[in-house]
């Protein structure tokens, strides 16, 4: 091809494509970058296979990270269930396998999350209505009656206080006499997102990610099949960043939580295997595709060429995929699922090692049975009939694929400048910075949908104006909080408090003396003492963050 007069001809042709009528949508994707009306071999100039693409399974990992992705294995189906008490988790945790998932994700109340007891002043209201309430080693051994640990892939989606919970869990495990060893899953233990976007937070953050390291190191050795943390991007797009501010802002947590970890004396190849990420999949179908691709060869070439990992699978970025539920609408919720189809599509193409299909009626409370089948069912279609998994990366040297992918890795790394600039994550955080750059993209997205330059169908356009409210909704009935009450209420009359109390001593004790503390919490796990009373006693020492006000 002639460069020179294939330009020529592309210039001419576009000339007269833009003279044309066009209707009065924004072309813009949903981050509020220009979309050209073609692309073409212009937009990649300098393209080269083998240093951009390669193989899949093979660096940079464009194309994936396994030689024969979905054919060898197909993505853990998963769907995030959690409400009431653990009784009533456990039920739909059965629910879910007996219909074919094939990895279960726990969702946690705001209690639970924040690190209260469900009988603290501060979880009036609130106990069980958003997730599953959990204070206690009680409180696990009910939520998983009935399920070998070491016959399911279990994630938690638990932060601040995820040690604590991770060690309720190896309890149970040890009590059903599963060895450590055997047991996969993930913690999403991500609190440095916690302080750029979802805000649920509890000691400052460098006491918290002391104890993150605490937690991988302690993992590498005693629970080795175990992902210690999913470094989050899902809450950053959540909290209405673009898809390239998800992308920057997630890997460079993660960078962070690596050089934490070396700093520690640990060696890259010992942890990074087991690291994993969790991204958002967005609307904008190509963008989000691009966006899982350019994750996969930034990472590759940062562990390869900046922490000198040797090992091949300390370059993998694997990550979990969830639809994004800030793209549900509570008008005309059964349009979500097809919203929730296309999404969960573009994380497939996209090549996730896990999908997590968002319920039509989430936007309304938690899902009912018949919301999560559906969704469940979504991936499953996606699956077996529309035979996407047939061919790795298909959409794989397409111009406009290509160009999206470069151009996420620009942006991604023109953030890792700035971040660099301000002295890394933490001190970012501390400026402002993440929270200033979500705020801003936000207020562009929603000022477009205001001005109706975006249409959400059945929000700003195509709207029913007398619509009813035609399907079911979870309750969780008051009762709930009572019978957690209650239940604390035993546990604290039963058992041994005195040996309790002297667990908690030497929890503040190896906090105060910066031991890895995941021995002593565990050790508090087996003697019942609760989340809240850790958390508390770990508080003594490290003190509550508070946010400085950024405008």
């Amino acid at each position: 091809m002639d460069s020179h007069n294939f330009k020529d001809k592309f210039s001419k042709w576009k000339a007269e494509a833009e003279s044309l009528p066009s209707n009065d949508m924004s072309f813009d994707s949903i981050s509020g970058n220009k979309v050209e009306i073609l692309y073409t071999p212009i937009d990649i100039e300098g393209f080269d296979y083998e240093r951009d693409l390669g193989f899949p399974g093979e660096f940079p990992f464009t194309r994936g990270i396994h030689k024969n992705m979905y054919r060898g294995k197909l993505w853990t189906m998963r769907q995030f269930a959690g409400f009431g008490t653990p009784e009533d988790t456990n039920k739909r945790f059965k629910y879910l396998l007996e219909h074919g998932q094939t990895g279960l994700s726990v969702a946690f109340d705001l209690p639970t999350l924040m690190g209260w007891d469900a009988d603290a002043e501060f979880s009036e209201g609130e106990v069980g209505k958003c997730g599953v309430s959990v204070s206690s080693l009680v409180d696990m051994e009910k939520l998983f009656d009935g399920i070998r640990l070491d016959q399911v892939s279990t994630s938690m989606t638990i932060n601040s206080p995820a040690a604590m919970i991770f060690a309720f869990y190896l309890v149970v495990a040890e009590k059903q006499g599963v060895n450590w060893k055997n047991l996969r899953g993930t913690l999403q233990n991500d609190i440095l997102k916690e302080y750029i976007a979802q805000k649920e937070y509890i000691f400052p953050p460098r006491p918290s990610m002391k104890i993150i390291v605490d937690m991988i190191e302690f993992t590498k050795d005693e629970v080795p099949l175990w992902n210690p943390i999913s470094i989050s991007g899902y809450h950053i797009r959540e909290a209405g960043s673009t898809a390239a501010q998800e992308l920057a802002f997630t890997l460079a947590d993660g960078f962070a939580y690596i050089e934490a970890c070396i700093e520690r004396g640990l060696d890259v190849d010992e942890f990074a295997p087991r690291l994993s990420f969790f991204f958002n999949s967005h609307i904008d179908f190509f963008e989000e595709i691009a966006k899982f691709r350019a994750a996969r060869r930034i990472y590759a070439k940062r562990m390869r060429d900046v922490y000198k990992a040797k090992n091949p699978r300390s370059w993998w970025l694997r990550f979990h995929t969830q639809t994004a539920g800030c793209s549900l609408t509570a008008q005309q919720p059964e349009n979500n699922i097809i919203r929730t189809a296309f999404e969960a599509l573009a994380g497939v193409l996209g090549g996730t090692q896990s999908l997590h299909t968002n319920s039509m009626d989430e936007t309304l409370a938690l899902p009912s049975e018949k919301a999560v089948k559906i969704a469940l069912r979504t991936q499953q279609i996606i699956a077996f009939e529309t035979n996407v998994i047939n061919t790795i990366d298909p959409l794989g040297g397409s111009y406009y694929i290509e160009a999206l992918t470069n151009r996420l890795e620009q942006e991604a790394n023109e953030y890792f400048r700035r971040i660099d600039e301000l002295g890394g994550v933490i001190p970012a955080i501390e400026a402002g910075f993440f929270q200033k750059e979500i705020a801003n993209a936000a207020y562009r997205y929603q000022k477009e949908i205001d001005e109706m330059k975006r249409i959400i169908v059945g929000v700003n356009e195509y709207i029913e104006p007398d619509e009813k409210l035609e399907i079911p909704i979870l309750y969780i009935p008051p009762e709930v909080e009572l019978q957690q009450r209650e239940s604390l209420a035993k546990l604290r009359a039963e058992r041994n408090n005195q040996i309790a109390n002297e667990k908690l001593v030497a929890l503040n004790k190896a906090a105060v003396d910066e031991k890895n503390l995941m021995p002593y919490i565990i050790d508090c796990a087996r003697h019942y003492v609760t989340l809240g009373e850790m958390v508390n006693e770990l508080k003594k020492v490290y003190g509550v963050y508070e946010e400085s006000v950024v405008f």
